[in-house]
């Protein structure tokens, strides 16, 4: 019921908006997990009115993993961006399918109280992710059995909603660890916690700020899909070529420290995807790794969970014109 009556709230929220938004203008929900870099293509995209150019007026709704999932089922959300919870929903048989994707390793890090010296040394301890079945459980849980341990049963796993709601978590003793992404890296690491482990150093397919899409759309109104995605591709050619512009744009949408945008940029710049899709041989991977760890009944094929076609002919109709993003 509370799930619910969230939804309803969000779509009434939704609704409001759009009541303000001119007329010839589409009203287009995404819901994703934060507005850091992971969807750096999404608000590069609406600063620089790369969507306003496709008749769009794009709504980004921050919204904890399984929730923002649910959304896009339900229709309440035209696309997502929980790319984790979004590989759960698929390989559960919901159809749904990633068309875009902007990094191709996870923007993660377990950190842990300063006395815990190896992963190995959580065992019996709490763990926090940003929910069950989302990207960084499914990469914590994959750590633990690399470590000869499983979730749940020699550790306690906590979901916990967003990210940075983790990174309290940590700081205030609630979890003795924590899958943390940044900017809250910074802010943990400067407060004494121990980093376990680096995600972008470790041979883990994480696609995120990627583009979810319902199948029901895809084939209702594929117009729709298309222009949404040549928006955001846009939106990641900005952000892979202009690093001043997209540092700017970091500090407008993050509560961030000046002094932290240039080393998060340039931590995660050299794992952005060139084009908004990935190859095969790390579509396969990123299905193998959640296979192993969600061992469905029934397992699909990359085809049934991928199709990055769209991606892939947007872009090269925008390098034939020759287009470039301007400064």
């Amino acid at each position: 019921m509370g799930r619910r009556w969230l939804l309803k709230s969000i779509v009434c929220g939704w609704i409001s908006v759009a009541l303000f938004v001119p007329a010839e203008a589409r009203t287009v929900n995404v819901a994703v997990p934060t507005l850091s870099m992971v969807v750096i293509a999404f608000t590069a995209a609406k600063e620089k009115g790369y969507y306003t150019d496709e008749g769009l007026d794009v709504n980004l709704v921050v919204m904890r993993d399984t929730l923002g999932i649910s959304a896009l089922i339900g229709g309440n959300a035209d696309f997502a961006s929980m790319s984790g919870a979004g590989l759960t929903a698929m390989l559960g048989g919901v159809p749904l399918r990633f068309v875009f994707s902007s990094f191709f390793r996870p923007m993660f890090w377990l950190y842990a109280k300063p006395e815990f010296q190896d992963i190995k040394a959580l065992k019996g301890k709490r763990i926090g992710v940003t929910g069950l079945g989302s990207g960084p459980d499914n990469l914590l849980r994959e750590t633990l059995k690399r470590n000869g341990m499983e979730g749940g049963r020699d550790v306690t796993i906590l979901a916990l909603g967003l990210p940075s709601t983790v990174a309290t978590a940590l700081r205030n003793g609630t979890v003795d660890a924590g899958t943390i992404s940044p900017p809250f890296n910074f802010v943990v690491k400067d407060a004494g916690f121990r980093e376990l482990v680096s995600y972008l150093k470790e041979d883990f397919v994480e696609l995120q700020g990627s583009v979810i899409v319902n199948d029901k759309l895809l084939q209702s109104d594929p117009g729709l899909v298309e222009k949404f995605v040549r928006g955001t591709a846009k939106g990641l050619r900005y952000a892979r070529e202009n690093r001043a512009g997209t540092l700017g744009i970091l500090l407008r949408y993050m509560k961030l420290k000046d002094n932290l945008a240039g080393p998060y940029y340039d931590q995660v710049r050299p794992i952005m995807t060139n084009d908004g899709t990935v190859g095969t041989d790390f579509q396969q991977k990123y299905l193998e790794q959640a296979l192993k760890v969600l061992a469905p009944k029934e397992a699909p094929s990359a085809e049934r969970i991928y199709n990055y076609s769209l991606a892939r002919r947007i872009n090269a109709e925008l390098d034939s014109a020759g287009w470039r993003p301007a400064k």
